[in-house]
């Protein structure tokens, strides 16, 4: 893949970050309310404490607020919505395929064959069900590829993790690699791209888009631990 492949790659994806990701992290982050949060009183005061050495209403707000807003919030978003950034993916790095269940075919920039490749956000982010879809519709490009007479071999039917690490990949991903290769996180990008040091490039890029577009996350951050702790005195505590 040439540098400017690469570069439309890591554009796209800051692109995807710009449109989809920052807006609704900011949104969700805007959003927020007392209410909102599940709450457990013991753990919330001991956090709090753990924290900031105390369990003022400033201190709980943080405790609440640090995990939602820079975990389980932005995570969901990016799983939701990570099929745009495959379609954009497919675009740049490749070709979208028109095979059911197949997102992505590209030539291996390591042994040289094409790669027939579903694409998967992490290594936890399949379920028990998806492992008879996925080996459901590789079963249907075999058959296919048997009739149309193509050349198609059992390692050029692949599941693409956009990041990770090998040994994280769940049970799920370790049945279906039992039958076809899972490419996770940098061994993934590196047959995309041929590059070993891609994924890095690209995860580094993610956060380059936030000095870009001059958000200062900390200052919001701070500005809603002010209502939230706002919220608890007026509600005399958790």
């Amino acid at each position: 893949m040439t540098e400017e492949q690469k570069n439309s790659i890591i554009e796209s994806g800051k692109q995807y970050f710009r449109e989809i990701i920052i807006p609704k992290h900011l949104k969700n982050l805007q959003a927020l309310k007392l209410k909102d949060f599940k709450i457990n009183p013991f753990l919330v005061n001991y956090l709090a404490a753990f924290l900031c050495g105390n369990t003022k209403p400033e201190s709980l707000a943080k405790a609440l607020l640090y995990p939602r807003i820079l975990g389980t919030s932005i995570n969901t978003s990016f799983g939701q919505n990570i099929q745009i950034f495959i379609s954009s993916l497919a675009q740049v790095a490749g070709n979208a395929s028109s095979i059911d269940g197949i997102d992505i075919e590209f030539v291996d920039a390591i042994d040289g064959r094409k790669k027939y490749c579903q694409c998967k956000a992490g290594p936890q982010t399949i379920n028990k069900d998806d492992i008879t879809t996925i080996l459901g519709h590789f079963k249907h490009l075999h058959n296919k590829a048997r009739l149309d007479r193509l050349s198609v071999q059992i390692d050029d039917m692949i599941v693409g993790v956009l990041y990770g690490e090998e040994d994280e990949l769940s049970g799920h991903y370790k049945i279906i690699n039992s039958h076809y290769p899972v490419y996770c996180g940098a061994d993934f990008w590196e047959h995309l791209t041929g590059d070993s040091h891609f994924y890095h490039r690209l995860a580094k890029a993610f956060g380059e888009v936030v000095e870009e577009d001059n958000i200062d996350g900390s200052q919001l951050i701070q500005e809603k631990i002010q209502e939230i702790a706002k919220e608890i005195e007026d509600k005399g505590g958790i």
